[in-house]
């Protein structure tokens, strides 16, 4: 039995944006050390279940609990890291270089803590370039890297190989893998390359509105979960690693 303190506990929450329900009764943990992929159909409730783990919202019903500390009185938010699904936004119109995006994620703008990200990602070669200047997959890197300035325990990522091509994508994934067994990093990763991310992560958690799934991926696959999830018209296949 695993006695580790999960990083994110969510018990019996709900939450509604007037009298549309969005999610029911979701009761679900994330340990030090997963990686956890989110998935589920669109209005399934995957952006609103992050947006209850950033504090952006609150459950309506039910209690979330980040580090074993209730989340209305948990205050050290920089542990948990943050990849949006939309980067970049004005940053690609200004002449601002890839190491300026990341120090706005260091503790006080701090030049070394920034670089130290660089280096752990090994992208330092781009940090005095123009972030518009880069690839799709430069760009998602150097989000990255602001997100881990911090020193994160946990980093949440919300469809962050959209918009970038596919040898991107594999060295993207390659980089998570690595920051997850060799930094002991949590990663939760929401995603709707379901064929991929259940090669990639350690558990899945598949949401539509409910808690569909919280498992291991090969079981998702073996107990036909996602016909259960999207409908049997959905073709999947899963790769062998």
């Amino acid at each position: 039995m695993n006695t580790e303190t999960p990083i994110i506990q969510l018990e019996n929450v709900s939450f509604a944006y007037g009298a549309e329900p969005t999610l029911k009764n979701l009761s679900m943990s994330v340990l030090p050390g997963e990686y956890v992929g989110v998935i589920g159909p669109n209005g399934g409730g995957k952006t609103t279940l992050m947006k209850l783990l950033l504090g952006l919202l609150e459950p309506q019903q039910g209690e979330i609990k980040l580090f074993g500390v209730p989340a209305q009185k948990f205050h050290d938010r920089h542990k948990i890291g943050y990849v949006p699904q939309r980067i970049g936004g004005n940053d690609f119109r200004l002449p601002i270089t890839a190491l300026e995006v990341v120090r706005f994620g260091a503790p006080g703008g701090d030049t070394r803590q920034a670089l130290a990200s660089f280096k752990q990602l090994g992208i330092e070669n781009i940090a005095n370039r123009r972030i518009s200047e880069l690839s799709g997959g430069q760009q998602q890197k150097v989000y990255i890297a602001k997100a881990l300035a911090a020193n994160p325990e946990v980093i949440i990522l919300d469809e962050p190989t959209a918009g970038v091509d596919v040898k991107a994508q594999d060295d993207f994934y390659q980089l998570l893998a690595s920051l997850n067994k060799q930094h002991n990093l949590t990663i939760i990763l929401v995603s709707h390359d379901i064929d991929v991310v259940v090669n990639e992560v350690s558990k899945l958690a598949c949401i539509n509105e409910e808690l569909v799934y919280h498992g291991l991926p090969k079981e998702f696959i073996e107990k036909d979960y996602i016909n259960k999830l999207y409908g049997k018209t959905r073709k999947f296949i899963l790769h062998g690693h």
